[in-house]
């Protein structure tokens, strides 16, 4: 098997190694491409779930066995390859589901190349990624159906058919999941081998990803299996996952983040997926699951703290939750937990079984992991980049590796220079290891730009402290350099801003100010208007009194920065900021700048 030498010599490098961070090393296994680690996981875990799906709204989730996923993937892999989709490239677009993973597994395990679409573009952007990637065929959400239908009557792209996750029947062109699953199924007990006996070339593309920055320009990532699996087997190593686990999945399954490290590695590790409804619906869902392991993005997390907040004083019990937490707290330095004694009830919004949070995908607050952690749910944060597959770095679990302030440490077998230090010792931070992108598709020059001698230049700056923990400060296109030369990343003070009670979010650029100076700082923020209206009642509703409150809280932090790093000016913002579909502000946006 091509590549597997290379997995095993990994594996041994991992296992003879000193590096105190390799800390569950115990149970890794060598694997070459998905099509084996799926393979060997379905002879591990054969009768354990794997997913966990509801087919319909008003009925109980449905446990779907590692078997039954393996027998599923070769047969719609089976139907696809004979229909000619070998070595072409499939995109997957729709809701996070059993049908995605499902979409996902059967491509990437013998067809050709997996393309998963962002669900949250809209048709322009959707039609010019399908054409851009050359996709042969789209599996979908039946929402999708009109919009490609459409492509495919035009010929569009290099289209030639296309697959609905839910339709009962198919029709022209606009084939049934279930149909092709059937066909794949006979067609294996045919004696069909095709699918089966098809070899995996780890070394080249084999998913192609499509970022949505701030900026709104999308580059093609070209991960090799070699990239998904080195991460697959590295990232376990820092976090413990078990075949008792349950991940909670509601991050779209698009971003590599929810992919690889919420999907991916549970099948490598036999753990289970539950698929939420939709956000509308996690309350629910997690009463029902019961899961343990939660991964998210800062804003999902930042709304269930604010929720539980509001219910805790709403019941008038503040002082006695406080204490709790305080004492929690006190207790975890010991080694102790006494949150189940003292915050159940608390804890069982999350289903009551929760041990694990996982925050990436944009900054995270220290009081936001404090508050789980205190809560006596673990919570932990990664470091990173759909181009490194993506985990660069995480902050181990256990609270003597916990570093306030660090976005995590360093992966096993995973190297982070810091490029043109400044006096701060603060630089670009550039990787390099196995799980680094092939490059950008169809776009050498890019490529050229970003990855030069195998060290990836991420646009992240920040610096690496002795133990190997990264900090992260800000990114390279943001900083804006004053009259007299000095450094200022917007990402710093945003943090000091929304630590504020009343500020839901802000944006600190460069402009002018209220003399004309350019060049100077500037903050666009949205008063969070629930504490606002708490604090002032009815004076809330004179902007006049909002504006000062804001401005008071920005003198507040002004005073305790350097002159050269003082905001000049304020615009208060009413409507929610232009923000891209990981929900992170566009910062060169204009209207984000001067709504007011």
């Amino acid at each position: 098997m091509k590549g597997y030498n290379e997995a095993v010599e990994l594996v041994n490098r991992i296992k003879h190694s000193r590096n105190k961070y390799d800390l569950y090393k115990e149970e890794l296994r060598p694997i070459a491409n998905l099509k084996q680690m799926l393979e060997e996981s379905a002879e591990l875990f054969a009768n354990r779930p794997c997913f966990w799906q509801k087919f319909k709204k008003n009925e109980p989730f449905t446990p779907i066995t590692y078997s039954k996923v393996l027998r599923d993937v070769n047969s719609l892999g089976t139907a696809l390859l004979s229909r000619g989709m070998g070595d072409k490239k499939v995109a997957v677009i729709g809701d996070n589901s059993y049908y995605w993973s499902l979409s996902y597994l059967a491509v990437a395990c013998g067809v050709g190349v997996v393309v998963p679409l962002d669900k949250e573009l809209n048709a322009s952007e959707l039609r010019q990624l399908v054409v851009k990637s050359g996709a042969s065929c789209v599996i979908m959400d039946s929402k999708y159906r009109k919009m490609f239908k459409e492509m495919l009557d035009e010929g569009a792209g290099k289209l030639e058919f296309l697959v609905d996750f839910r339709a009962e029947m198919s029709e022209e062109d606009v084939y049934a999941l279930s149909d092709l699953l059937a066909e794949g199924s006979n067609l294996l007990d045919m004696g069909d081998r095709r699918y089966l006996d098809r070899e995996i070339d780890p070394d080249v593309m084999g998913v192609l990803l499509f970022t949505s920055g701030t900026t709104g320009v999308a580059k093609g990532v070209m991960l090799s299996q070699k990239n998904l699996c080195a991460e697959i087997m590295l990232d376990p190593l820092l976090i413990r996952y078990t075949k008792e686990d349950i991940f909670f999945s509601v991050l779209p399954l698009h971003h590599t983040y929810e992919c690889t490290c919420g999907f991916l590695v549970s099948l490598y590790r036999g753990s289970s997926i539950g698929y939420c409804q939709g956000l509308k619906y996690i309350q629910k869902d997690l009463a029902e699951l019961k899961p343990t392991i939660f991964c998210g993005v800062p804003l999902i997390f930042e709304s269930f703290r604010k929720s539980i907040l509001k219910n805790v004083k709403k019941q008038g019990k503040e002082r006695m939750f406080n204490a709790a937490l305080r004492l929690n707290r006190a207790a975890r330095r010991l080694n102790m937990d006494v949150s189940d004694a003292l915050l159940s009830k608390v804890k069982e919004v999350f289903g009551g079984r929760m041990r694990l949070i996982v925050m990436g995908g944009a900054p995270v607050k220290p009081e936001m992991l404090d508050f789980y952690n205190d809560l006596g749910i673990t919570a932990i944060q990664g470091y990173g980049l759909t181009e490194c597959s993506p985990l660069v770095a995480a902050i181990p679990p256990e609270r003597k590796y916990f570093r306030k302030g660090s976005a995590g440490h360093v992966l096993s077998q995973t190297e982070v220079m810091i490029l043109n230090k400044n006096e701060e010792g603060i630089g670009e931070i550039a990787v390099k290891g196995p799980s680094v992108m092939m490059g950008y598709y169809e776009d050498p020059a890019a490529t050229e730009a970003c990855l030069i001698n195998g060290w990836f230049h991420t646009g992240d700056l920040g610096y690496v402290d002795n133990d190997g923990y990264i900090f992260i400060t800000g990114r390279s296109k943001n900083v804006i350099i004053t009259k007299n030369g000095k450094n200022v990343y917007p990402e710093e003070l945003e943090n000091y801003l929304d630590e504020s009670l009343f500020i839901s979010e802000s944006m600190v650029w460069a402009g002018a100010d209220k003399n004309d100076e350019d060049n100077a700082i500037i903050a666009t923020i949205r008063p969070d208007m629930e504490e606002v209206e708490n604090y002032l009642g009815e004076d809330a509703k004179d902007p006049d009194a909002v504006r000062d409150l804001i401005q008071s809280e920005v003198d507040r932090i002004n005073e305790s920065q350097p002159p050269f790093k003082k905001i000049a000016k304020v615009i208060i913002r009413t409507e929610d900021f232009e923000k891209s579909t990981t929900h992170k502000i566009k910062r060169h946006a204009e209207g984000n700048k001067v709504l007011e």
